[in-house]
């Protein structure tokens, strides 16, 4: 990449051991996948692997709320940050901020906790499904561009269909090889 930031979301397995397997993780990312940056989920239990991944020199993108490597632990997709889990949302959002973290990534939070923490963090904060009071938004991109089948929570919204675009494609292409319509002459080497 020339101009984009290219952070590296550190796989599940791959840093819950502690800070030095974080560390170790991150710095073979950076050397062997040319990231500029990598990101880990979670709250309080990650902030000594982001303290530590940042002293050594690497830059370190958060992510707290709803963290999807972990949606078995923490009870299915639900929203984060609601009723008396806001102030330990809060606590980890400004603890990781404290341990270095550039960013923060906040998924599926209660916007009136969102916008408490943009208030109140001085690093970026990255919404998804966070409500409208963050510094930046993002999607995955399959959902904004509507491949997406079934049930998308409540927060995605599809800004295209390229799902059902390539459904019709893809009929479009069977049938004319079943016909024998494809390949014709004209995408035939002669």
């Amino acid at each position: 990449s020339k101009r984009a930031l290219v952070v590296c979301d550190l796989p599940f397995g791959s840093y819950q051991l502690g800070p030095e397997q974080a560390l170790a993780t991150s710095i073979r990312m950076m050397k062997e996948a040319g990231v500029q940056a990598v990101k880990l989920e979670g709250g309080l239990p990650v902030v000594e692997s982001v303290r530590r991944i940042v002293e050594a020199g690497i830059p370190v993108m958060a992510h707290t709320g709803f963290t999807p490597q972990s949606v078995n632990a923490i009870g299915g997709y639900r929203v984060q940050g609601r009723g008396a889990q806001a102030d330990d949302l809060i606590e980890a959002a400004l603890a990781l901020e404290e341990a270095g973290a550039f960013a923060i990534v906040l998924e599926m939070v209660a916007a009136e906790v969102t916008a408490e923490l943009t208030k109140r963090l001085t690093i970026p904060v990255i919404g998804i499904g966070a409500g409208p009071d963050c510094d930046a938004q993002v999607l995955v991109w399959q959902d904004m561009a509507g491949m997406r089948s079934g049930a998308a929570p409540r927060f995605v919204k599809a800004f295209g269909d390229l799902r059902e675009n390539l459904v019709t494609a893809t009929h479009a292409f069977a049938d004319d090889v079943v016909a024998g319509r494809f390949p014709a002459d004209e995408h035939t080497y002669h």
